[in-house]
């Protein structure tokens, strides 16, 4: 046997994984809530196909069902407020050595892949709009959720927030705009403002203490305002109107208000390097 030949069983078995394999395969309860999450991004999907294959099956034109679009969005908004906890229940008890990749993958159906193929369903049947602008803007959700995600795990700032819009509230905020316009090629155009938002470098605060629980009550009242509007109810249309065009302000405001600080720094900069001068 030639010395290639001894040293090849040993390079096969340095292939190997090692570590705590078995602890591997223990779920934790934080991942069940982040397969919560993903399930809930899957039946959000699944959710808006039926809209589209029920009407084919029927020999219908097919047209956007508030209702349909409306459990999505709760189911959406259910695995947004897993994702939220899935983090606070690994610190408190135990995490698992797959927590933060299936937080991830989760993530990625969730509010990549659900989103981008909500917009899809939103505009995509419009025979008014350039179908590749559709898969552009849809592509665009995806991609830059993916990105923005995998940046998250390699790149920390030095203040502790997250660098870019996150990945849930971009997928909320392109919700909303499914639900407040109809589909046109200028109602498309703000969600490549969104996906470059997340793609950004742009600090957005990490919901802690007191703002995680804002967080928490707002995605209530979404999934109320959804509730009461997809079941008919009086003055549905108004509150979903009022909750997509908040989420839109919110994040449009926080870019605005980083910028203005910082230009207010530089100013205070360059005032102290007069005065030393």
């Amino acid at each position: 046997m030639t010395t290639a030949d001894a040293s090849w069983p040993m390079d096969e078995t340095d292939d190997e994984p090692r570590g705590p394999v078995g602890k591997a395969f223990r779920l934790s309860a934080a991942d069940s809530l982040s397969l919560g999450n993903a399930l809930c991004g899957f039946l959000a999907v699944c959710v808006l196909a039926w809209s589209a294959i029920s009407a084919l099956q029927q020999d219908k034109p097919f047209a956007a069902d508030p209702r349909f679009f409306g459990t999505a969005v709760v189911l959406l908004l259910i695995g947004a407020t897993c994702d939220l906890f899935d983090g606070l229940v690994a610190r408190k008890f135990r995490a698992s050595a797959m927590g933060a990749e299936l937080d991830n993958l989760a993530d990625v159906i969730s509010f990549g892949f659900a989103p981008a193929f909500m917009v899809v369903i939103w505009a995509g049947f419009n025979q008014q709009i350039p179908f590749l602008l559709v898969m552009a803007a849809a592509s665009s959700v995806l991609l830059a959720g993916v990105i923005r995600l995998a940046r998250f795990a390699c790149v920390k700032t030095k203040s502790g927030d997250f660098m870019g819009l996150p990945i849930p509230m971009g997928a909320m905020t392109v919700v909303s705009i499914v639900l407040l316009f109809p589909p046109s090629i200028w109602a498309i155009l703000p969600v490549f403002g969104v996906a470059y938002l997340m793609v950004s470098r742009i600090e957005y605060p990490k919901p802690k203490g007191n703002l995680a629980a804002a967080v928490l009550a707002w995605m209530m009242i979404n999934v109320a305002c959804l509730t009461i509007w997809v079941a008919g109810l009086a003055g549905g249309d108004t509150l979903i109107k009022v909750g997509a065009v908040m989420q839109m302000t919110i994040v449009a405001a926080i870019p605005l208000r980083v910028l203005m600080f910082k230009r207010e720094k530089r100013k205070e900069q360059r005032k102290a390097s007069a005065g030393v001068g």
